[in-house]
């Protein structure tokens, strides 16, 4: 291997990375991808995204059939087959995994399974990447460029240790029984993910948030309607919590916290989830050897995604000022993969890139939330459309949340859109395309909408901006 002399070597094989090396190989770049796990695919897929959406799926099938009758048919008492779940969420895995190990072969990238450090800066053009490989070994891989890719690890609170009581977003994915009770320690994306999962499959589940609302991102309409909606289906969140301590026990654990009114609170529970965010993986890469000084772990770039240091690119969840979003790093390496092969190539704009939670209901954004545009010196005109009038959202029994579109007074331009309800993370797609094109309120006024379907709220929501909606 130290004899070859690729164009680009990658460090990491989740979204970014192998979305990366993908392009790039198509691009005619002779391509080497590094990732020290024993199947590709990252958080992500392993222990992520892919996982928590197939379990989600199993919970929204269980669900209906808890009310089948509702839709006409007679269901002999269900039960619910915990491996089962587990089962189908592996092989759901294990087929994408398969999948990336076909595309490396088809796509004629070099895939080696190792860990990969920087040794320095490039000499005659060239860097090399120290590989440590499973069996204890030590190769080097030359390259012209690298691109970094290493992802992110689950944060723990302090002075806590992950185990079979204290989960992370990596342990709950693997335990054999389904717990009756779950303490959720955090309200994002992943925090609000498992508590709907759980919820759904009979557990008690508790969520603790130390800010004022949950999914704290959102626009606040949002976070006031996840709100109403968990307390609803019987999910209890205690907001602006402080000062919280897990003691495990022969039951599980008891955890202790202080409530928003100065009270201090206990709840018993059979496991903890803590979900806290995420923290960037570049604490052993050789940051060091080179000109690259991370801030609070991540690195910082340019917006081509260049590093301080000539050659060196970083994608993913280790840059800084991105959110970490598979979809944002996966484009990161598109953007690199163009500009390494002298292709036409467009920066990630931070205010085009949608952020979806898979809840029940689901939640999708695009753009600026209210607040926000009115902090940036906006005029701003305010459509909201609830599903309720929508006849799709009707006939899949999912009438709970809203449309709601944030535009410019002054041009119609459209600023934001802000959905939560059914299928919300498929139909975000259009905000999205209506933002990166600036179109007006107007223009998706008078854009045709298939019907019947839940992407007509949209129109209608675009419509509530001139207080025209049609279905309310």
């Amino acid at each position: 291997m130290a004899d070859t002399i690729f164009d680009v070597v990658v460090l990491g094989g989740g979204p970014a990375g192998y979305t990366f090396a993908i392009r790039a190989s198509q691009y005619g770049l002779k391509t080497a991808l590094i990732d020290a796990n024993d199947r590709l695919g990252g958080t992500c897929l392993l222990w992520g995204c892919i996982p928590t959406k197939s379990m989600l799926f199993s919970a929204e099938l269980w669900d209906h059939l808890k009310h089948a009758d509702r839709y006409g048919i007679d269901v002999a008492a269900p039960a619910l087959n915990w491996k089962g779940v587990l089962a189908r969420k592996d092989d759901v895995i294990t087929r994408h995994t398969k999948g990336l190990d076909f595309l490396m072969k088809k796509n004629k990238i070099t895939a080696i399974k190792g860990y990969g450090r920087l040794t320095g800066p490039a000499k005659d053009g060239v860097h090399t990447i120290e590989v440590k490989t499973a069996d204890g070994k030590t190769d080097t891989v030359k390259a012209k460029n690298v691109v970094l890719a290493t992802g992110s690890d689950a944060r723990m609170l302090p002075g806590y240790k992950a185990d079979e009581t204290i989960l992370t977003n990596y342990e709950i994915l693997k335990i054999d029984q389904m717990p009756k009770s779950l303490v959720v320690i955090g309200s994002g994306a992943v925090g609000v993910e498992f508590a709907s999962i759980f919820k759904s499959f009979g557990a008690e589940v508790t969520v603790l948030e130390m800010l004022p609302r949950v999914v704290p991102v959102e626009d606040e309409d949002i976070s006031k309607e996840l709100l109403r909606l968990y307390k609803k289906r019987g999910i209890e969140v205690n907001l602006s919590v402080k000062d919280t301590k897990i003691e495990k026990n022969k039951d599980g654990a008891l955890v202790t916290f202080t409530d928003a009114n100065g009270k201090v609170q206990t709840k018993q529970a059979e496991k903890v989830l803590v979900a806290v965010g995420r923290a960037p993986r570049t604490y052993d890469i050789g940051l060091d050897k080179v000109k690259i000084t991370p801030d609070r772990g991540f690195i910082m770039t340019n917006e081509w995604m260049e590093t301080t240091e000539p050659g060196i690119f970083a994608i993913g969840d280790i840059v800084g000022g991105l959110p970490q979003l598979a979809h944002v790093g996966a484009m990161a390496g598109l953007v690199v993969a163009a500009r390494l092969a002298g292709r036409y190539a467009k920066p990630i704009n931070r205010a085009r890139i949608p952020g979806c939670t898979y809840t029940d209901p689901q939640i999708a954004s695009v753009g600026l939330t209210e607040a926000q545009a009115k902090e940036k010196g906006y005029q701003v005109k305010v459509g909201k459309f609830p599903f309720v009038g929508n006849s799709k959202a009707t006939i899949v029994d999912a009438h709970d949340g809203f449309v709601k579109v944030v535009a410019d007074a002054k041009y119609g331009e459209i600023l934001g859109v802000h959905i939560i309800g059914p299928y919300a993370t498929e139909i975000i797609a259009e905000a999205v395309t209506a933002l990166e094109l600036e179109a007006t309120v107007e223009e998706m006024m008078f854009t045709i909408h298939a019907h019947p379907t839940v992407a007509e709220a949209l129109l209608d929501g675009f419509s509530s901006v001139e207080g025209m909606p049609i279905n309310v």
